[in-house]
């Protein structure tokens, strides 16, 4: 049997990976530099989506100096209510303005042979207002509802964006 000093040894193949990093690295530098630090409530873009309406405040492809949170803003229309969806990630929301309650369907899991995922039958229900920060865990099923009949809700939704650099942008 090899030693592993001799396994550590054996190959033929080249590359130029740290080079490449190195590159790589410098050239996100020089990007940085020139990405927004500032984004004006004019040139946030609105989206309808099947979770309502979102003004995108902080994402991506809105090129800001933030790499590791997406931020949008959620219009709840009097007496609405957003889609049903979860996400791998956790998230949190800031209530800008309004009054309601989110309905959570926690995720249950159990580690054996492979992974068993299942989602409570029952909802908990958590009543918000504005000034109220809320938690929705990970993979949690979530549906947010304006208690209000007469006037918008409006929550500031933040998502840890490092879920989708390593491959786990699981989004329902």
């Amino acid at each position: 049997m090899a030693d592993e000093r001799d396994l550590a040894h054996q190959g033929e193949k080249s590359a130029n990976i740290y080079a490449e990093w190195l590159q790589e690295s410098a050239d996100f530098r020089a990007d940085y530099r020139k990405r927004f630090t500032v984004i004006k409530a004019k040139d946030m873009p609105f989206e309808s989506s099947p979770d309502g309406l979102l003004k995108h405040m902080v994402h991506e492809k809105l090129n800001t100096t933030e790499c590791c949170l997406d931020v949008y803003m959620q219009f709840l229309p009097p007496g609405g209510t957003s889609g049903k969806s979860r996400k791998l990630a956790e998230q949190i929301f800031y209530v800008a303005e309004g009054k309601g309650y989110d309905l959570h369907w926690d995720v249950n899991f159990e580690v054996d042979v492979e992974f068993a995922w299942s989602w409570a039958e029952e909802p908990k229900k958590y009543e918000w207002v504005k000034g109220d920060f809320v938690f929705i865990p990970a993979y949690c099923i979530k549906q947010h509802f304006n208690a209000d009949n007469d006037n918008e809700a409006r929550l500031i939704v933040m998502t840890n964006r490092i879920f989708k650099a390593m491959g786990l942008d699981w989004v329902e």
